[in-house]
């Protein structure tokens, strides 16, 4: 029997790969082939060709793609912001749209979990799951045991109206510190930490569940597969 075809700007946008808008751009302007041959508007397809868009092979539709990306400082996790002057999408060099499971904001670096799995995306962002999240951080004042403990113990967040779950904090050096989170309040760690008087001066996210950085550099990735993987959607 016959695979059923679908229109090609149809196809891709169910890849991630872009709107059907911008697919047909995309068409038009002889950035996507199929088999080989530079595609054609309106062109039928049914996912078993060889297709490429901008020289990078396209993915099934169904096969799903998780990575550990290093976001560097200075980009902002945003796919619509127009004026974001380094958006996370552009940034990021991988020929599926992929999403964030927790966002850095533009400030701070580190590990983001990027995918097209929208259950895993569900399942990372639920709060209720106690994801845990580790953070190193380095302060424009020397960290007190008092400090220390006020931020394990649960702080106060007025402007959110919510007290922070208990957590593990340690000293890493006379101005730094290390904690391991399992909530994502919006900027959670530099509003925690302003709560006592203190401003961060540095942030990395360095591990989620059982993902960490690794050896990775800011702007690159790699593709999670084996126990980071299985650890991931288990977690």
């Amino acid at each position: 029997m016959e695979e059923k075809k679908e229109r090609l700007n149809k196809y891709l946008a169910a890849c991630g790969i872009c709107s059907r808008r911008e697919a047909d751009r995309l068409i038009e302007a002889g950035k996507v082939t199929v088999d080989g041959e530079t595609a054609a508007m309106g062109m039928l397809v049914n996912g078993q060709e060889k297709i490429t868009v901008n020289k990078k092979p396209v993915l099934g539709k169904n096969e799903k793609v998780v990575l550990a990306y290093y976001k560097p400082v200075g980009v902002t996790c945003t796919e619509k912001d127009r004026h974001a002057e380094r958006k996370i999408c552009d940034e990021l060099d991988y020929p599926v749209r992929l999403t964030y499971a927790g966002r850095l904001d533009k400030d701070s670096e580190g590990l983001l979990i990027m995918t097209n799995d929208g259950d895993l995306i569900e399942r990372m962002m639920r709060g209720a799951n106690c994801h845990e999240k580790e953070y190193q951080v380095r302060v424009d004042k020397v960290v007190t045991d008092s400090f220390l403990q006020g931020m394990a113990s649960g702080v106060y967040l007025e402007d959110l109206d919510v007290t922070t779950r208990k957590c593990r904090v340690r000293r890493t050096g006379r101005y730094s510190f290390s904690m391991v989170l399992t909530q994502g309040l919006n900027r959670q760690v530099r509003r925690m930490t302003e709560s006592f008087g203190y401003r961060v001066r540095a942030l990395k996210r360095t591990r989620v569940l059982n993902v960490t950085l690794g050896d990775l550099e800011p702007g690159q990735y790699r593709i999670l597969e084996g126990d980071e993987l299985r650890g991931l959607y288990e977690g």
